[in-house]
């Protein structure tokens, strides 16, 4: 199995093509050269939250120890909750960050599907199966994305003004590796930002209403009622703040990714 600490390959990219491929195997060194150019969003977000809170806000009758998390990113695991029809409480389970469709013959594409447009979901052949029936919630209380004044790139850490625990709108898969490991993936749901998201970047990941979690994970919601739901977060609700050029490597995992600067 190989662990990576990669870097957004579909986003706001804020690590140069010279930059060090430390931490990637040796299989992900070629792809990433040939997409770090790319321009994306929603690639790094934190989960800093204690397992209680977490526990409480989603009513999980367990919860695993989770470390706090300053600068997760894509094919990481990440915390995500599930409903399932055979159990009477939803769960939290770790899922590898980056999008897999069952279907796919190898796994790199996840690498590129680290989030899913709102707006073409039921269209799209990578999504719309999951759309249908295997939805999540991945969970979060800040994400970062990246402003662009020419070549320089800005980095901001955005969150609600209450700091709570939130959830992002996900979509999840199962896949099975050729040498017989089974892996579960997912990707984030993104729609067009709200007006202090669009200050810094033109699009932004679903923050969902608490109170619109179990019609998300419903097995069978009606995709009219689904897409009520993928819209952009209040912007009143929300603050965003400059942090420095540390969030840029994905190695770094400390509080430092959050200090404003």
């Amino acid at each position: 199995e190989c662990h990576l600490h990669t870097v957004e390959v579909t986003g706001s990219n804020p690590v140069s093509p010279t930059s060090s491929f430390k931490g990637l195997c040796g299989h992900a060194q070629p792809f990433f050269s040939t997409f770090l150019g790319e321009e994306a969003m929603c690639g790094r977000f934190a989960l800093k939250a204690s397992p209680k809170s977490i526990q409480e806000h989603f009513h999980l009758p367990e919860i695993p120890a989770l470390a706090p998390r300053y600068n997760v990113a894509p094919s990481q695991e990440i915390a995500v909750v599930r409903h399932f029809l055979q159990d009477p409480f939803p769960r939290l389970d770790m899922l590898r960050w980056g999008f897999i469709p069952s279907w796919a013959k190898d796994i790199k594409i996840g690498y590129k599907m680290i989030n899913a447009r709102g707006e073409t979901l039921a269209q799209k052949p990578a999504f719309r199966t999951s759309y249908k029936k295997r939805r999540c919630l991945v969970v979060a209380d800040g994400f970062y994305e990246w402003s662009h004044a020419g070549s320089r790139k800005q980095p901001f850490f955005i969150r609600l003004k209450s700091n709570d625990v939130f959830a992002f709108a996900g979509l999840w898969d199962t896949w099975h590796n050729p040498d017989g490991s089974i892996i579960e993936s997912c990707a984030i749901i993104t729609t067009s930002a709200n007006e202090l998201v669009g200050k810094i970047h033109d699009r932004m990941p679903v923050i969902l209403q608490p109170e619109h979690y179990a019609v998300w994970l419903q097995d069978k919601a009606r995709e009219e009622s689904l897409q009520l739901l993928l819209v952009p977060y209040p912007a009143r609700a929300m603050e965003a703040y400059r942090v420095s050029n540390v969030v840029n490597s994905p190695q770094n995992d400390t509080p430092s990714c959050l200090k404003p600067i």
